[in-house]
């Protein structure tokens, strides 16, 4: 899983260091739309819905909370 969710942050910032980051925003790795489209790609490729009220600057941080995202939501 943690690969592909890194595939896809690729496809956001393909000259972002998403593996050396712990922090995506902090780090301008990411910016709000790309939150929005990143919500789009995941729940297109793990076949979820994640809700709006989850869709907070802390779930998309780092790999580690955007995997717990998908897990939560895959329940």
């Amino acid at each position: 899983m943690k690969e592909k969710v890194y595939e896809l942050l690729s496809i956001l910032n393909c000259d972002g260091d998403f593996e050396s980051s712990t922090d995506f925003l902090a780090d301008e790795l990411l910016d709000s739309f790309n939150v929005i489209e990143l919500v789009s790609l995941l729940e297109s490729e793990f076949e979820i819905k994640i809700p709006g009220m989850d869709i907070v600057p802390e779930n998309f941080a780092n790999i580690d909370d955007i995997i717990k995202l998908i897990e939560k939501n895959q329940k």
